[in-house]
Formats: structure tokens, sequence, C-alpha cells
């Protein structure tokens, strides 16, 4: 008997849903929506947000990703370019959905989210790129458990 896949945390969860109902041009126009709401870079890591160690390499977009770990929760902060929306798209829903909520929250992305949002979009080139910032940020999630 195999496992029933993983539940996506509530916020996400509901966000599949919402992009479930929808036809590809509404999930373009929702994406893009997301993207016009992508948060600034605190300046306390805009010198860093070119350094080796935050940038995120499986993805063609430079994005570099940052966390913070602090009264039980976990926070995530990313630098991307602004030719790049379907990457701050999925950072701004990250980030809405995340930030502040327990590390167990963000290990609780099922492997699949990235597909189940994106497979109307017709961009499954972009597919490894977005799921290794998802990867990153449940090893930012597992490290803020350890400490």
């Amino acid at each position: 008997m195999t496992a029933p896949p993983a539940s996506p945390p509530p916020d996400l969860e509901r966000l599949l849903d919402t992009f479930a109902r929808l036809g590809r041009e509404q999930t373009m126009q929702l994406l893009v929506e997301y993207a016009n709401r992508f948060p600034e870079l605190p300046e306390r890591y805009a010198a860093l947000a070119g350094e080796d160690a935050y940038r995120v390499h499986e993805c063609m977009t430079p994005v570099s990703l940052f966390s913070e770990a602090r009264d039980g929760g976990i926070w995530f902060y990313a630098d991307v370019p602004k030719s790049a929306p379907t990457v701050r798209a999925l950072l701004t829903i990250f980030t809405q959905a995340l930030n502040g909520k327990p590390p167990e929250t963000v290990l609780a992305i099922p492997s699949d989210f990235v597909s189940r949002l994106m497979q109307k979009v017709g961009l499954s080139v972009r597919e490894r790129g977005l799921n290794a910032m998802v990867t990153r940020m449940k090893r930012h999630a597992v490290e803020a458990l350890a400490a």
C-alpha cells in the first residue's frame, strides 16, 4: 500500500485549489499579480545578494535566497530580477504563505507542489529551478530546527 500524497500547508493548498479552477490565461494573470507584489530585499541582505553561497544555481534566473529563524518561525527573502516574473511570483506565494510559520510548515510542502501549480502555464523548463528553490527553503527549515 502506498502512502497518500503529502498535503501542502493550508495556505498553499487553497492556492492550488484556486489555480486548479482557473484557465491558462487567468493563471498567467494571477502569476503576474503575484510577481508585481514581490517583496523587496531587506537592506541587510543587499550586499550579499550576488554571493555564491546564497545563489540557487539550478535556477536559470539569478536568484539569491535568504532565511531568518526567530521566535519559532522562519522568514524567507530573495533577490530576483524584475525580468523573471514566474520566479518572482512563486517566491511571493511562498513568502506570503510561509513567513513567520514554524519550519515544519516549510517541510510540509509536497515534492510535486511546483508541478501542480505550474501545470497550466507550460513552463516545465523552469520547474527544475523552481523545485531547487523549494529544496533550498526546506534545507533552511531543517537548519532552523537544528539550531
